[in-house]
């Protein structure tokens, strides 16, 4: 049974990592484009991809406990310190994203978490404003914290070094 958990578990990552991967491209396509309906457009894809990467997220949450559970590891350091490097990106590229992307959005006439067709459209922020936005090395910020913070997280989780 343990070997199922595990394999569950891995699948909730490639689940989150895919959907996320959504999110992550559209940061980088962000930065070329400069037309407010296909930014958009790009925004609405990225809000779409939360749904996937949130059941992700749960199903290896879930698994990861029942797993620590089984293996007896909750009294190793290694899955501790797994879990606060797991928090830490959640909560460094939830706060470094939301406040970046929530200006992208009101910069062109959107509202935070809302789809293009659920609200009527704002005023759209002018060429310069939306150009030093754009151009923001954010989305480098964000991708190292989360690919860093992951490769981490999965050397101690397959060396078990404490």
């Amino acid at each position: 049974m343990y070997g199922y958990i595990v394999y569950l578990h891995v699948a909730g990552v490639f689940v989150f990592l895919l959907a996320h991967g959504a999110s992550a491209n559209v940061a980088f396509q962000l930065k070329g484009e400069r037309n407010p309906d296909r930014i958009r457009a790009l925004l609405d894809l990225s809000l779409w991809s939360y749904i996937g990467m949130y059941v992700g997220v749960l199903v290896l949450l879930i698994t990861g406990i029942i797993a620590g559970f089984m293996s007896n590891a909750w009294g190793r350091g290694w899955i501790w310190a797994s879990i606060v490097f797991l928090v830490v990106i959640f909560v460094a590229m939830g706060v470094m994203g939301s406040t970046y992307y929530g200006k992208v959005r009101a910069a062109v006439g959107l509202q935070p978490y809302k789809r293009t067709d659920q609200v009527p459209l704002g005023n759209v922020a002018g060429e310069a404003e939306l150009v030093a936005l754009l151009n923001s090395n954010r989305p480098w910020i964000l991708t190292a914290i989360g690919l860093g913070g992951l490769l981490i997280i999965l050397w101690l989780m397959m060396f078990k070094p404490f």
